[in-house]
């Protein structure tokens, strides 16, 4: 958002220069909270193993109930690396003088690329390309001429649904929070900050969870 404040704009300006600097201080806080995670495992975690084993588990339940726990387990690594970063990069923009990585297309377009590159590729490999794009053309070869463009529409809408929506849903939080501080600057709104905490987990969820849902039907195409 230009023109806006933030301690990373001061230096490298409102511009690109700004949303690498915010994008390199999420890795940073990413990279030091798992380190902080592992640096020291014990059989009764502390708060930063607890959290992270907590945060694992339940992306573990979550991908059991989609794809199995099998799949759920392999793909963990992914989704689980997705959603930490999406939470951190959310979530920063509610601190004052900061911006959310996530608010800027320019960081969504490129996750959602990846997932859909990506459940593609497990499509390709798990079930061989011809019958990953049979599955394309539908239950009746009739209908086949028709279905299969629809499902390559479908299926390039996914990139839009995911970053659109991610990109959408952050940038207007950050907008909102904006006009509170405008409004009140020394008055910290409380209920506004949970409402935006609350809507950064969730967001981090529906697109963990969508990234699930797009490898299940690639590869487990057998159960459709």
């Amino acid at each position: 958002m230009e023109g806006i404040f933030t301690f990373i704009g001061v230096v490298a300006g409102h511009g690109q220069g700004m949303i690498i600097g915010h994008l390199l201080l999420v890795v940073a806080i990413v990279l030091f909270l798992a380190n902080k995670a592992v640096a020291n495992l014990q059989a009764v975690p502390g708060t930063t193993q607890n959290v992270f084993e907590a945060f694992l588990g339940g992306v573990m339940a979550m991908g059991k109930d989609v794809i199995g726990e099998d799949l759920a387990r392999k793909y963990l690594p992914l989704v689980a690396t997705i959603g930490i970063f999406v939470f951190v990069s959310n979530v920063i923009g509610i601190i004052p003088g900061f911006e959310s990585p996530t608010s800027n297309i320019n960081v969504t377009l490129p996750l959602a690329l990846m997932v859909f590159f990506y459940y593609n590729y497990e499509g390709i490999r798990e079930q061989g390309a011809l019958n990953y794009f049979k599955h394309f053309a539908g239950p009746v070869p009739v209908l086949a001429p028709l279905m299969f463009p629809i499902e390559v529409i479908s299926h390039i809408s996914r990139i839009i649904s995911l970053s659109f929506r991610l990109f959408g849903n952050i940038k207007g939080d950050d907008l909102f929070l904006w006009v509170l501080l405008m409004l009140a600057p020394f008055i910290v709104p409380l209920p506004a900050y949970l409402l935006l905490s609350f809507s950064a987990i969730l967001q981090t969820f529906i697109f963990m969870i969508l990234t699930y849902v797009y490898l299940a039907g690639a590869v487990a195409l057998e159960d459709h």
